[in-house]
Parts: C-alpha cells; structure tokens; sequence
C-alpha cells in the first residue's frame, strides 16, 4: 500500500494530540486538582471561620450581660452601703444629741438659753383663826411646777440658783424649803431653759398648775427670759 502525504500528516496530528493528553493527564493526576474538592474545601474554611465568628459573638455577649450584671450588683451595694453609713450617721447624732440632752437634765454640764422664771410667794392674806401653814409654799408646790417643766421640756432647771439632776430632792423644813441640803426661804424661783412660749403654754393651761396653785393660795407670777445661764450641778474648781 503507497503511503500519502495526507496519512504521514494525520498521523503526527494525531500523535501530538495523544501526547498532549497524555501531558495533561499526567500533570492533573500528580496534583491531585480537582475544582469541585477545591471549592469545597473553599466552603469548610469559610462555614468553620464563621462558625467562630458565631462562637466569638455569642461569647462576648455572655461576658458583656455578666459585665452589666456585677455593675448592677455593685451599684446596689454602694447604695445600699451609702444608705447604711447615712442611717449610722443619723443615728450617731441622735445618739449625741441625746446623750447632751440627758446630761443637761442629769446637771453635769453649764446650760445658757432663753425659758422662764417662776416666782411662787406666800399668801399675803392670812384670815383671822386660820392656820398659817395653808398659806405658805411647799415642798409639792415646787415639784408640782418642777415635774410640768420638765414634762414640757425644759433642759434644766433651778430652784432659788441650786441646779437640779435627776436625783435632787426638795424637802420642807417648817417655813422654808431643803434643795439637795441647801436651805432656801420664799420667795422660790424657779428657773427653766427652754422653749419659753412652750413652757409658759404648759403652766398656764386651764385647770393646770397655776390654776391649783392659786387655789392654794400661792402667789404665782410668771416672766419669760431671754438669756439664762445655770451652772453645772457641781462646779468645778
């Protein structure tokens, strides 16, 4: 068989043809490439990236609601604890003020501010036949007034410049009156710091003090003070 120029060439393309698959075949096969496992590789990374993200998120959220919660918590204690030293506070200047109270009632400390001085007399008049000892001050006389003083809230009080405390006594000896031993004779004055209107208001009540006074025949007179100065029960020296 005579072999045509048109065989010698379709041989040789098809030759080349075969070893240019060949190549590729070769050179796909030791790379191992194969698009679809790229791309799905491609989708892993990116699904696992953003499941992370996800995670991240969901964690700084959960860390952030904790955050608000612990403020809130110590927002809570700092008022609560603004409100326990402004209660200890308050309480500790009540206790103050009460402790300065009680130790002006009980005479321990000088006392100086405006009250009242009552001035209880014996009687002027003394019927014929009558017995004179229904005409004079008493020892109940003075405490009726000292106690109503005090009830109104007088801060301290004296009988005749001798300061009372809470254990004074008020003794009659015949025609005058023993304030814790000191020997006193009418007329008595009482003097009382405090709300002056207040304790005049308690003394002179309808039916009160003054009223049973007068019955007893005791000259009672009343006078508010601007300034009173009482001396401790003992002074020192």
């Amino acid at each position: 068989m005579k072999i045509r120029g048109k065989h010698i060439i379709l041989f040789f393309v098809l030759f080349l043809t075969g070893f240019i698959l060949v190549v590729n075949y070769e050179s796909t096969d030791s790379g191992n490439y194969d698009p679809l496992n790229r791309l799905n590789s491609t989708w892993a990374q990116e699904n696992e990236l953003r499941n992370q993200i996800i995670m991240e998120q969901s964690l700084n959220k959960m860390l952030q609601e904790e955050l608000r919660l612990y403020q809130y918590q110590v927002r809570e204690l700092e008022e609560n604890l603004s409100t326990v030293n402004e209660k200890s506070e308050e309480k500790a200047e009540n206790l103050l003020e009460d402790i300065e109270r009680l130790r002006k009632i009980v005479g321990q400390v000088q006392v100086t501010g405006p009250g009242i001085e009552i001035s209880l007399e014996d009687s002027d008049y003394l019927p014929n036949g009558a017995n004179p000892n229904d005409y004079i001050v008493h020892e109940g006389h003075i405490q009726q007034v000292v106690q109503e003083l005090y009830v109104a809230g007088a801060e301290a009080i004296a009988v005749n410049g001798y300061r009372l405390r809470h254990s004074s006594f008020i003794q009659c000896i015949g025609p005058v009156i023993s304030v814790d031993g000191n020997i006193s004779s009418a007329p008595f004055i009482i003097t009382a710091i405090g709300d002056a209107d207040h304790l005049e208001a308690a003394l002179t009540l309808h039916g009160g003090v003054q009223h049973q006074l007068i019955n007893d025949e005791v000259t009672v007179r009343i006078q508010k003070k601007t300034n009173i100065l009482l001396d401790s029960y003992l002074t020192e020296g």
